[in-house]
């Protein structure tokens, strides 16, 4: 991304908020309205309405369809995780806002883990070119599949579950495009 793109930036900095991080997640598996998502997440319907306008504003949201509601329009909107997005890879202060903002929501996520398998890493160290981007492509991967696969909350035979993800590279070693990574295209189905 470059931090001059401000369509870019904008994406960002919307996504950049622990409330719209849950609204991305539950726009996942379907469609919802404004009420439904103020119910979904305790929000006010004002709260609600803000936040989704702010995400489909930037361009994170798609409108699934509209509906006639007492005399007014209601807007259910959709989170399309298999579209194509912005190189979010540059700007450090977004990209530090968009990071504080993603540890508040595994926080909070953390508070309602249930007992159950589970995985988590942390890692700084030094690979080879191949070996970071096999582990991308299998990060990749697996993001693609839980968002293919979400199902609307509590639906019977699902199960509840947190993944997040950052992985990115250190200054220090190699770099240029010798070292750039392309998602394989039969990930994005």
């Amino acid at each position: 991304m470059d931090e001059t793109d401000t369509g870019a930036v904008a994406r960002l900095r919307a996504i950049a908020h622990p409330v719209r991080l849950r609204i991305l997640s539950l726009l996942t598996a379907e469609a919802m309205s404004a009420a439904e998502v103020a119910r979904a997440l305790d929000l006010t319907h004002a709260n609600a309405s803000y936040h989704l306008r702010q995400l489909h504003d930037s361009g994170e949201l798609v409108v699934e369809s509209e509906e006639k509601v007492r005399g007014g329009l209601a807007k259910r909107y959709r989170y399309d995780a298999s579209r194509e997005v912005a190189d979010r890879s540059q700007g450090i202060d977004d990209r530090v806002a968009y990071a504080r903002a993603t540890a508040l929501e595994v926080e909070r996520r953390l508070l309602e883990a249930a007992p159950g398998s589970g995985s988590s890493s942390d890692l700084e160290t030094w690979v080879p070119v191949e070996a970071w981007h096999r582990a991308l492509d299998l990060l990749h991967e697996a993001s693609h599949l839980l968002h293919a696969e979400a199902r609307p909350a509590g639906t019977p035979g699902t199960m509840h579950v947190s993944a997040t993800t950052t992985a990115f590279t250190m200054a220090g070693g190699l770099a240029g495009e010798e070292t750039r990574w392309i998602p394989r295209r039969e990930d994005l189905r």
